[in-house]
């Protein structure tokens, strides 16, 4: 997901050539505030513009946080067709959820929109909400994910009061606890960000990896030089696909013969691990990554 100023209409298209899988418009920290208004206007029109190119990323927008005084006129101007959901800045308490999701639900009724068609995804940037994340994660059925951010001299390092290192053991406990109330909550796709030196592609690259590894399926970017990087790392490789297409294979045919487990390629699987490799496979399908011929 590539934040991209909102007051910056022809940046989107730009967020959208560098192959991001979502675009999140932002009307928050990026837009000065003598330009809020003019914003506003800005991605309604950038909304409405992507949907008429039929371009294949989502598309986002982050309002003002729900107690700024500005997130009602920011709803109310870019809640159109072709927006996916609300990035939600600066949350504090499931009761929070709960009054954003009333908002949402009056303005889809008025203007005739599908109903629950507007996600949700919550960003954790304050200490009280960090502290009250498994109750946040099921506060609406609109939450589509949660984001575990961390970055240098930002929101979240503000409020614990920790240094940033790129090795992450001073975020280490927050990330897995966001990745456990997300799955906990059944958001099976928890994102993550940011990393903030433009220029540091290989400390972006293990930062990513990182966070993968811990669980996170996705990543919040800055910069479109990220992408490609991102997309790389995110993305099952064609021989992770093809060996856990193997397992799959081996797993059915032990099962068709009576046995609950096999020995794969010199590994112990059982049911556990098929369901491993077929989650893989679905995230692959899902992606759209191609197959190598046989």
């Amino acid at each position: 997901m590539l934040f991209v100023p909102g007051h910056k209409s022809s940046w989107a298209e730009k967020a959208v050539a560098a192959g991001a899988d979502a675009l999140i418009l932002d009307l928050e920290d990026s837009v000065p505030a003598a330009d809020k208004a003019e914003a506003r206007r800005t991605v309604r029109e950038t909304i409405g513009r992507l949907g008429s190119q039929g371009v294949r990323a989502e598309v986002w927008v982050r309002p003002n946080s729900f107690d700024s005084g500005l997130f009602g006129a920011d709803v109310e101007e870019v809640l159109v067709p072709g927006l996916a959901g609300l990035f939600l800045p600066k949350v504090f308490t499931a009761e929070e959820i709960v009054r954003i999701d009333a908002v949402v639900s009056h303005i889809e009724q008025r203007e005739g929109h599908q109903a629950g068609s507007i996600g949700l995804i919550v960003s954790f940037e304050t200490a009280v909400s960090m502290a009250r994340c498994e109750d946040i994660a099921m506060a609406s059925p609109r939450i589509s994910t949660l984001l575990g951010a961390t970055g240098p001299n930002a929101d979240v390092g503000r409020e614990l009061g920790f240094d940033f290192t790129p090795e992450g053991l001073e975020s280490l406990y927050l990330r897995s606890r966001i990745i456990v109330a997300a799955r906990a909550a059944g958001l099976h796709h928890p994102i993550t960000g940011v990393w903030q030196d433009l220029a540091d592609l290989d400390g972006f690259r293990k930062f990513a990896q990182d966070n993968r590894r811990l669980g996170y399926r996705g990543i919040v970017l800055i910069h479109p030089s990220h992408v490609a990087i991102a997309n790389d790392v995110f993305t099952p490789s064609a021989e992770t696909i093809d060996f856990y297409r193997r397992m799959i294979e081996a797993f059915r045919k032990a099962e068709a013969q009576g046995s609950a487990a096999v020995d794969f390629e010199g590994q112990h699987i059982d049911l556990a691990h098929a369901k491993t490799a077929e989650g893989v496979i679905r995230l692959a399908e899902a992606i759209g990554v191609k197959q190598p011929s046989s």
